[in-house]
């Protein structure tokens, strides 16, 4: 019995526990209010409706940054102005596939100044988008880094 458990334990129990985290990218598409202040565009999930940043998986052929620009475009109608290189921070997550198992993830975030935002877009009839303060949007989302990279935008 003893080595059953070890064999359950080294081939089932400890790669779930080990499991690498999977990369996505974030867009914090971001504009200047009239009154000058940083305003955020969030927007919402397509399966639970909770408040997000446009995110997803790193595109084949395209670098982290271009992969957030796409998804700011696909799920939020963002056109970009000026774009940073670098992403502005990480949070981490726990992402449920379409089979309900839980992914731990590990986003990316690039800031991604509006330049046009599009009243169609790919995912337009699919999910809800507005435009509030960091710290309205650090309120609505979920993840706890993702808040303080909120906070200190």
């Amino acid at each position: 019995m003893n080595t059953l458990l070890k064999k359950a334990w080294s081939e089932v129990v400890d790669p779930m526990i080990r499991r690498p985290k999977r990369v996505q990218v974030a867009a914090l598409c971001y504009r200047k209010s009239d009154a000058g202040q940083k305003e955020v565009l969030l927007i919402t999930s397509r399966d639970s409706g909770r408040w997000i940043l446009p995110k997803g998986w790193p595109i084949d052929g395209k670098d982290a940054l271009a992969s957030a620009i796409e998804e700011a475009w696909e799920e939020a109608g963002v056109r970009p102005g000026s774009t940073q290189s670098e992403p502005i921070g990480q949070y981490e997550y726990s992402k449920a596939l379409d089979g309900g198992e839980p992914v731990p993830c590990i986003t990316e975030v690039f800031a991604i100044e509006v330049g046009e935002l599009a009243d169609n877009y790919p995912e337009q009839p699919e999910r809800q988008r507005e435009w509030v303060s960091p710290d309205e949007a650090a309120s609505r989302v979920d993840e706890p880094q993702l808040r303080d990279i909120l906070k200190e935008f």
